[in-house]
C-alpha cells in the first residue's frame, strides 16, 4: 500500500512535528509513503518513516536525484517540475495533506479529481459557490489521519462522486464500466470492455 503526504517544502515546526509523527505511523503499519521527495513536510515524512524502518520513495521535480532529501529510499527523477505533483497522488490509495501552500492545493485538487481520499490535517478547506465542501476528510490528530488514510486505502474507496448508471453498462468491482448488452457468438450476451 501506498499513501502520499503532501505538503510545503517549507514548513513550520508544528507541521515538521505532524509529518514526522505520521511517517512514524505509517512505517509501523507497513506502509510505504511517496511524497514530492524534497524538504519541509515532505522530508520530515520521510525522517519519520524511516526512523521505523519504513520505506519512502520521493518523486522530484528536477533533473537531479541528489536533490531528494536523505532519508528518501527511492528518488524518482522526473523533469517535468510542478506537473510531478500529478504523478505524487496518482501513485497512492489515499493522500493525508498536512498544512501546505498552492503546490499542496493542486496535489489536492489533483487527488480528488481523481476520486483519490485526501485526508486533511491542518490544511486547506474547500468552498463551492458559497458552501463548504467537504471533499477533504477533516482530521484532528496525526492518529486519525494515519488511520483514515489506511481504511480508505484499504477499502478501495475513491472519493464518492454520483456517476448515473447507463443502459447497456455495468460497474465491475474495481469501479470500471463495461458494456453487458453485447451479444456473442451463438446469441449469448457477454461483457465486453
Amino acid at each position: 500500500m501506498m499513501i502520499a503526504v503532501i505538503g510545503d517544502s517549507s514548513c513550520s515546526p508544528e507541521e515538521a512535528k505532524l509529518a514526522e509523527t505520521v511517517g512514524e505511523l505509517l512505517a509501523q503499519q507497513s506502509v510505504t509513503i511517496v511524497c514530492g521527495g524534497l524538504g519541509g513536510v515532505m522530508e520530515a515524512v520521510c525522517r519519520g518513516a524511516k526512523s521505523k524502518g519504513g520505506l519512502t520513495v520521493g518523486i522530484l521535480p528536477g533533473q537531479d536525484s541528489s536533490m531528494a532529501n536523505l532519508w528518501v529510499d527511492i528518488p524518482v527523477v522526473t523533469g517535468t517540475g510542478e506537473a510531478r505533483n500529478v504523478a505524487v497522488v496518482k501513485s497512492a490509495q489515499a493522500v493525508i495533506a498536512i498544512g501546505g501552500s498552492y503546490g499542496t492545493l493542486s496535489e489536492i485538487a489533483y487527488a480528488l479529481k481523481n476520486k483519490i481520499p485526501v485526508i486533511g490535517l491542518n490544511t486547506w478547506s474547500l468552498s463551492r459557490n458559497g458552501q463548504e465542501d467537504d471533499s477533504i476528510i477533516r482530521v484532528q490528530n496525526t492518529a486519525e489521519a494515519v488511520d483514515k488514510a489506511i481504511f480508505f486505502a484499504n477499502k478501495g474507496r475513491r472519493c464518492e462522486i454520483a456517476t448515473p448508471q447507463l443502459p447497456g453498462l455495468a460497474t465491475t468491482k474495481k469501479g470500471r464500466r463495461v458494456r453487458n448488452d453485447v451479444e456473442g457468438p451463438h446469441g449469448v450476451k457477454r461483457r465486453s470492455q
